[in-house]
């Protein structure tokens, strides 16, 4: 899937997401594309969301945290 595609995905999942669960969504979004965002920085990341950059730092520690609940059986095409 090309990242423009994925960050459209995720966009919608965090615009319609009740609004006290924004960044829960947001977190489990990076968790479950961490694969398809790898070339990614933070900053192009919020860049290309439209989020603040300050969520830049939380989307390096989502991609690192996803190989590790991959590796312990997160199937991630359930989030």
């Amino acid at each position: 899937m090309a990242v423009i595609d994925t960050i459209g995905i995720i966009k919608a999942a965090i615009d319609g997401s009740p609004r006290n669960s924004y960044s829960a969504e947001l977190h489990l979004q990076m968790i479950k594309y961490a694969d398809e965002l790898q070339g990614m920085t933070g900053k192009e990341f919020c860049e290309a969301l439209g989020i603040s950059t300050t969520y830049g730092t939380e989307f390096s520690k989502m991609r690192k945290i996803a190989g590790r609940l991959k590796a312990a059986g997160l199937d991630v095409s359930r989030i």
